[in-house]
């Protein structure tokens, strides 16, 4: 039977105004997994009431009092590690290994936004005026929209929520059509259950049909002060557009196009196992997924031999077992998408490393390819699937062109066992991210997580995500009587 949810506004359970509800279905089996209210404009407003509502009591509460409701929660989180595997699985499709790792670093960006709260925050100024003080506050801002995807549920779920409501925000969160329960309603229930007073979080779930309605009058809203989105580069462009026409600031973490190199002074075992992480963690449904893995002409060989027989052999299929790695797309749309990029590229020329051929239901084959080139659309587009691209450069300048060679900026991972040599190549390629020694996917919850370029702009993570969510108020204060000239 599936489960039924409806909208969270003020502390309530409470069903759209239009009684209308959507499907949420299971990419596996193709079951209707969960049922959610379908909320519209009018849902919308009833939401930012009762964030409104509640902001006052929430900035002014004790920020230790604050603290303990993160601490709780990111507790809670941890204890339901196994029901929110067979959450993720059912929902979204994933694999254990995924879904574990999406409980821990939800639970720590729950503690580092803990921290966040009674860590130091303004400063003093030094004022011209004889006897005065200057200070900068930080001050929250009011209601802020969140929007968070399916990809990495839990994690993207909660950083939508945890540095907004740390810095004494009130919320209203519109997780994704395809995972309302993992990345709206679960985050929701933890810090409900922690503690966190009625109308301070709000989720409103719609139908897909409804979202750009929804979108916009929560960011039209005048109450409404600021804006977060994570996830495509092209709903992030309208995202932006909006807050801006409104005047708010916006948060923006958005899709990648990202690169691993393999220089020559790296161990090829090494860069075999990490590429092959960084590509297919998550069947490549990850922001930081790595789509091209560009290696020095004196490795190629070997690696590509090497990767490619490891890619081959990756366990592919029902994300309940436990051995699977690569389990399905989150939806048979999104496999005949990245099957589309793989036809593309082979009818122009490309060569099939391995995988290819149709899907299985949401289930695409692990591929790799060569001999990508810019007439083919896989060379340009976000694969955020199992596919990836290997390709060979001469020199450091040739690797750096290769990777710089996209419109997005978001990560990059540099294999190298030369540190030196690896940093002075990170410092030239344009992303957000870059880690040196390891690949592309990597996130860190007191870390400054976010892109250049087309990959979006603002951080998430630690005092970053604070200062987005938060705003410097110029105070002075003077401790004696000013003279006037009139």
């Amino acid at each position: 039977m599936a489960i039924t949810r409806d909208l969270l506004i003020g502390g309530k359970d409470v069903p759209a105004a239009s009684g209308r509800t959507t499907d949420d279905t299971d990419p596996y089996t193709g079951e209707t997994y969960a049922r959610v209210a379908a909320a519209g404009a009018e849902d919308v407003a009833r939401a930012v009431d009762a964030a409104h509502g509640a902001f006052d009591a929430w900035a002014a509460l004790s920020p230790f009092a604050r603290r303990a409701v993160f601490l709780d929660a990111a507790g809670l989180l941890d204890a339901r590690a196994e029901r929110i595997a067979d959450l993720m699985a059912r929902e979204v499709g994933a694999t254990r290994p995924w879904a574990y790792f999406n409980v821990a670093l939800a639970a720590n960006i729950l503690r580092e936004a803990a921290a966040a709260i009674t860590a130091p925050r303004g400063e003093v100024l030094s004022a011209q005026e004889h006897g005065a003080l200057g200070l900068a506050v930080r001050e929250p801002l009011g209601v802020v929209a969140a929007f968070a995807p399916w990809n990495a549920p839990v994690i993207l779920g909660t950083r939508a929520v945890a540095a907004p409501l740390a810095a004494g925000n009130t919320v209203v969160l519109k997780p994704s059509e395809q995972a309302p329960l993992a990345c709206g309603y679960l985050v929701a229930d933890v810090l409900r259950e922690a503690g966190l007073p009625d109308g301070v979080l709000n989720v409103v779930t719609n139908d897909p049909a409804d979202a750009a309605e929804v979108a916009e009058a929560l960011i039209a809203d005048p109450r409404v002060r600021a804006v977060n989105f994570t996830g495509s580069t092209a709903v992030g462009r309208i995202i932006g557009e909006q807050a801006a026409r409104h005047l708010k600031p916006a948060v923006l973490e958005l899709g990648g196009k990202n690169s691993v190199i393999v220089l020559d002074d790296a161990d090829v075992d090494y860069a075999v196992d990490a590429a092959a992480f960084g590509v297919f963690m998550n069947a490549g449904q990850i922001c930081m997924s790595g789509d091209r893995i560009l290696v020095h002409a004196s490795l190629a060989e070997e690696f590509t031999r090497k990767f490619t027989a490891k890619v081959a052999a990756l366990p592919t299929g029902d994300p309940a077992d436990p051995s699977t790695v690569v389990g399905p797309l989150v939806s048979t749309g999104a496999a005949r998408r990245v099957a589309g990029l793989v036809r593309d590229a082979l009818d122009k020329g490309a060569a099939l490393l391995t995988g290819g051929g149709s899907p299985e239901g949401a289930v695409h084959p692990a591929t790799v390819l060569s001999g990508v080139t810019e007439e083919m659309e896989l060379y340009r587009a976000e694969a955020f699937g199992p596919v990836c691209v290997v390709a060979s450069f001469a020199t450091d300048d040739e690797a750096v062109a290769l990777a710089n060679d996209t419109e997005n900026g978001l990560t990059c991972g540099i294999i190298t066992e030369n540190g030196t040599h690896g940093l002075r190549v990170a410092r030239r390629v344009r992303t957000g991210i870059v880690h040196v020694n390891d690949q592309s996917v990597a996130d860190e919850p007191q870390a400054p997580f976010g892109g250049v370029k087309a990959s979006g702009y603002g951080r998430f993570g630690g005092r970053w995500g604070m200062e987005a969510f938060s705003g410097t108020r110029w105070v002075t204060m003077a401790t004696q009587h000013a003279h006037y000239p009139f």
